[in-house]
């Protein structure tokens, strides 16, 4: 089936090559000649009529001319760069519309416990990090998979006590909704069996002694044991920002919309002034944009604040022009809100962090100053009331360009699809989870069931739907790595085909849409459209060149394609134009 709808795909681009490549040849005056020029290449400009070219030059930070060889011709000058890709695939760098960068590098140098598939392994890592650092006053870890303990998902206290009884340790789950503490840390928290769950927030405990088990379900219970850890020096921050700055633009992301960005507080997400100082220093390789988190144990007096760090940490290649609302939970762990009751549970629906009328009230408020609301909604319920609150804010401040977007959308309701398009609603995919792996097969469809289960990430859905549809990676929860991620939207399918079967075939999408949600629908959420995400003549050099042409090989060859080169306002961030 595949390999059919590829030379389909083929075919139809070769007719359209022969149109588009006078078409699309669009320029600006050559003056005394353009500073760099590719040619020779399979250009996929992701313009508005998906046109390919041949070559392109670039002035400054701008692309100057899009066409044929022939025509880029009289843009070389005695002091051009050129270029010749040999048939290589150039296109527009990708975007990310949900990612953790600060908190990723900073995690990826202290303690990660990623891929990491057994409790064993994990808690090996744990004590040889220990054994490392041994005057590290806590031992602080992130990535431990919820599988690696299924079915329940939720480990014990006692696993880490038995290695480290007398240092206190945190370890954030790779979703990031869960920490696993041990008694010690417990103890400096002055956490307890007769201690109450926080607001939006669970104490896992013993069922039938009551006593904590030492994992803390969502943020705010969460902070009860990491407002007693040291805080993370700037200097540490920026450290891990670089870091993934490296990462990210090995992977082609010249752009992305940092998904939490606090404005106090103990951990990563407080990055800001992390932000601000590699970008005074022309370090930050990536234009950000910023959504400041919504803090829900406060209300509306927040906004004030929010206002006056949008107006303070908007300069440069920063944006501060979001908010992040953090609405539910996961499935997983029976926090994100659902419709109806949890399969396993059938007297448990999650619980929303916000009742409807508070976010309808709250929404309205952002809307009206002028904020881009990116909501964080998992369960159905979350996702109805992230649309309820929307519309609620339309029908109070009129329709604006607002470009609110909802990430996760792991479970839609199929009577909401249609209204993302209708209220301009972005459906903000993770695509790397749409694949039956052991995440979904053992701890998310037992608690939905197999009906509700169907309703698991429907991408095509949305497309079909005509909504806007962008892509996100939520980096560090998973890979960064666009190309693994567009092979699994592709196939529903893991990159090494592990999975066996598509998971719930019906809502592959084209390499076509995969591509456009990472780069010019992902420049739409984050309001750079007109300037980044597609390869047009006035446009910013954020350009990328791969290693093959992705519309020539096989959907499950896609995660092995190579970024060679990524260019941010035509200035190389990753590779060498001399090695291509």
């Amino acid at each position: 089936m595949f390999q059919a709808g590829r030379h389909t795909i083929l075919l139809a681009l070769g007719f359209v090559f022969l149109i588009n490549t006078v078409s699309c040849t669009k320029e600006f005056p050559p003056q005394t000649g353009a500073e760099l020029v590719f040619r020779n290449g399979s250009v996929y400009t992701m313009d508005a009529v998906r046109s390919w070219a041949e070559a392109i030059a670039v002035r400054d930070d701008r692309i100057t001319y899009v066409g044929t060889n022939a025509g880029v011709e009289k843009h070389i000058g005695p002091r051009t760069k050129v270029v010749d890709l040999k048939g290589q695939m150039l296109l527009p760098a990708f975007q990310d519309c949900h990612i953790h960068p600060p908190a990723a590098g900073l995690n990826y140098l202290t303690l990660p416990l990623y891929d990491l598939p057994s409790k064993e392994e994990i808690l090996k890592a744990v004590a040889d990090y220990a054994a490392e650092h041994p005057d590290a006053p806590w031992i602080r870890g992130e990535g431990w998979q919820m599988d690696a303990f299924a079915p329940s998902g939720v480990p014990h206290l006692r696993y880490i006590d038995d290695i480290l009884p007398d240092r206190p340790v945190y370890l954030r789950s790779s979703d990031g909704h869960s920490a696993w503490v041990n008694s010690k840390a417990l103890k400096i928290s002055g956490i307890t069996k007769d201690t109450p769950d926080p607001v939006g927030g669970r104490i896992e405990r013993d069922p039938v002694t009551g006593e904590p088990i030492g994992v803390l379900q969502e943020d705010s219970a969460m902070e009860l044991v990491r407002k007693h850890m040291p805080p993370i020096p700037l200097e540490e921050k920026q450290r891990g920002l670089q870091y993934a700055l490296k990462v990210l633009n090995g992977y082609g992301i010249t752009s992305f919309q940092d998904a939490i960005v606090k404005l106090e507080g103990n951990d990563a997400y407080v990055s800001l002034d992390t932000y601000r100082t590699l970008d005074e220093k022309g370090d930050l390789t990536a234009r950000v944009v910023a959504a400041l988190f919504w803090d829900n144990d406060q209300g509306e007096e927040q906004i004030p604040r929010l206002i006056e760090a949008r107006k303070k940490y908007t300069h440069g290649r920063v944006r501060a022009i979001s908010v992040k609302i953090w609405h539910d939970g996961v499935i997983e762990a029976r926090t994100a809100a659902l419709l109806e009751p949890y399969t396993d549970k059938p007297d448990e629906t999650g619980v929303a962090h916000i009742e409807p009328g508070d976010l309808n009230r709250i929404v309205t408020h952002l809307d009206r100053e002028g904020f881009q609301v990116h909501f964080h909604s998992i369960g159905d319920a979350s996702v109805r009331q992230a649309l309820d609150s929307v519309e609620a804010a339309q029908r109070a401040n009129g329709r604006r360009d607002a470009r609110h977007h909802i990430s996760h959308a792991e479970l839609i309701n199929p009577t909401d699809i249609p209204r993302f398009r209708q209220l301009g609603v972005v459906a903000n995919f993770q695509p790397f989870w749409a694949m039956a792996d052991r995440y979904i097969t053992e701890l998310t469809i037992p608690r939905l069931g197999p009906e509700r289960s169907r309703w698991i990430y429907p991408i095509r859905s949305l497309f079909k739907s005509g909504a806007v549809v962008a892509f996100g990676s939520d980096w560090y929860v998973s890979t960064p790595n666009p190309l693994e991620e567009i092979e699994v939207a592709v196939t529903r399918m893991g990159s090494d085909t592990v999975t066996g079967k598509p998971f719930i075939p019906q809502e592959r999408i084209d390499l076509r849409d995969a591509l456009a949600a990472f780069t010019i629908n992902a420049a739409y959420v984050n309001f750079q459209e007109e300037s980044t995400g597609s390869i047009e003549t006035g446009k910013l050099a954020d350009l990328i060149v791969l290693d093959r042409n992705l519309f020539e090989i096989e959907p499950e060859e896609i995660s092995e394609t190579q970024v060679l080169l990524t260019l941010l306002g035509g200035v190389a961030v990753h590779g060498d134009l001399s090695q291509l």
